[in-house]
């Protein structure tokens, strides 16, 4: 039961990161996003399971109301203010980076082969989901053009180092997720603030417009 519920969390993670590279309409990723973040929670929840972290559960619930509903929330409404719908101009197609994701996630099973090697049925047996999720969050973050789906990069990045946190060592300490959670949390309000007067001032979010700008 433990390796089916190991194996619907890692994947629904890897799944929503690769459709977070395809998803061009901000308000559709910012769902997915969501989707991530409350697999996030499951794996805490798995490893809390597994290792007996009673305050892993609290993380958890922290992961679903922050990274579930209140990131994504905020990313939708920021993207309703400032009218971006959808990004027009990626640098990557969806075929093209469909085929860099499949690349990236290959390179992570390849690299944590010695992370894994007799893991069996234990937790750390997933963790390629984890660094392949931080590999295409930063593909996300060096492909996307539109400053919000630059943000959901960010965030995927985190998700997948917070993902390999719990998977490699059980759970940190809860101090310390909660420190983190905190973090991001605070770095992403600043970046959509930014992201609102940027949309305010010049009346596009996509960056590649704005460097043609001049004082």
């Amino acid at each position: 039961m433990t390796n089916q519920l190991l194996a619907t969390a890692s994947g629904t993670l890897l799944l929503t990161a690769v459709l977070l590279l395809w998803r061009r309409s901000i308000s559709g990723a910012a769902v997915l996003l969501g989707v991530q973040g409350v697999a996030l929670a499951g794996l805490a929840v798995l490893t809390a399971a597994a290792e007996g972290h009673v305050e892993l559960y609290v993380g958890a619930t922290l992961f679903v109301l922050i990274k579930g509903i209140l990131i994504p929330t905020l990313l939708v409404r920021t993207a309703r203010v400032v009218g971006a719908g959808t990004e027009a101009t990626p640098i990557v197609n969806p075929t093209t980076g469909m085929l860099l994701a499949a690349a990236l996630t290959t390179v992570a099973f390849l690299v944590s082969r010695p992370l894994v090697a007799g893991a069996g049925a234990n937790l750390d047996g997933a963790v390629p989901v984890g660094i392949a999720v931080v590999l295409i969050g930063f593909l996300v973050l060096a492909t996307r053009r539109q400053a919000l789906a630059q943000i959901m990069g960010f965030v995927m990045v985190d998700n997948g180092i917070g993902a390999t946190a719990l998977l490699a060592s059980g759970g940190l300490p809860i101090v310390i997720e909660l420190g983190v959670l905190l973090d991001v949390l605070l770095v992403v309000v600043i970046l959509l603030v930014l992201t609102r007067r940027i949309g305010a001032a010049f009346a596009t979010t996509e960056l590649h417009e704005l460097t043609e700008l001049r004082d």
